[in-house]
């Protein structure tokens, strides 16, 4: 009887061929991810302004605890909504990560993956802040508690609960200004959209950092909020306005775009 003997190169050739490309097993197009990614951005707009503005800055008062909890206690639907709504934009950032992969990893992998690492480290940060916001639920609707504690007790529990919450989310803020420096790099070097989006993108991003840096080394940080606030908040809301309105037309549009040209291994 004779044995046939198969090349190894040759089986490992027809192996590599029936199996399928990573284009071919790819579900999701870079049409499609731009689409989530608008719609995510426009809800991150919307729950975020609603939670940390109508909410949060509507209740806290700062330098007075007791007011603060008053604020929460006659007024718990609407910080349970605020919760509900930082729960949301906890999942949202989630799927934003992965679709802003999508949409940039045929033209710069390496680095979308790393941008979207970024902004779910951010995300981590924002999951276990909120969990200070239901630590808040438990002394204010816990009259035993409350009584158990005393006031004067309950309202600072309830002051470091929401202090906490503060410094954990300024933490996560940090890897959320390294995303937007990627983010605004990916579009530069891309060209997949507007060069100045992708400039006040990065510069938004490192304005994240330095209020964050700030915040930890000045004490006197609280005379300069209101300056550090408005470095923060100008270039983020044009930057990440603006490429939300980029993805939702980027989805939109029947215009193919053109991986960058990778590069080819030289011989030897």
């Amino acid at each position: 009887m004779t044995t046939m003997t198969i090349d190894p190169a040759v089986s490992a050739a027809a192996t590599t061929a029936s199996r399928p490309t990573l284009t071919a097993r790819r579900t999701t197009s870079p049409k499609t991810a731009a689409l989530i990614a608008g719609v995510g951005y426009v809800l991150l707009f919307a729950l975020a302004i609603f939670a940390n503005f109508l909410v949060l800055e509507s209740m806290v008062v700062t330098d007075d605890p007791s007011a603060t909890f008053d604020n929460i206690a006659s007024s718990t639907g609407l910080f349970r909504l605020g919760l509900v709504a930082f729960l949301a934009v906890f999942v949202i950032d989630i799927a934003v990560a992965w679709a802003l992969h999508v949409v940039f990893r045929d033209h710069d992998p390496d680095l979308s993956l790393l941008a979207a690492w970024a902004r779910l480290g951010y995300t981590v940060f924002l999951g276990v802040a909120v969990m200070e916001f239901f630590e808040v639920l438990h002394i204010v609707d816990d009259p035993t508690r409350v009584a158990t504690l005393g006031r004067a007790q309950a309202e600072l529990q309830v002051t470091a609960a929401l202090e906490s919450f503060d410094a954990l989310w300024l933490i996560g803020l940090v890897a959320f200004g390294l995303h937007l420096v990627l983010l605004g790099s990916m579009i530069i070097r891309t060209g997949l959209g507007s060069r100045l989006m992708g400039v006040i993108v990065a510069i938004a991003g490192v304005t994240y950092v330095i209020d964050t840096i700030a915040n930890a080394a000045m004490p006197n940080y609280e005379a300069y909020s209101g300056a550090f606030l408005a470095m923060v908040a100008i270039p983020s809301m044009i930057g990440e306005g603006w490429v939300g309105l980029w993805l939702l037309s980027k989805a939109r549009s029947n215009k193919p775009s053109t991986p960058l040209p990778t590069q080819q291994p030289t011989g030897a």
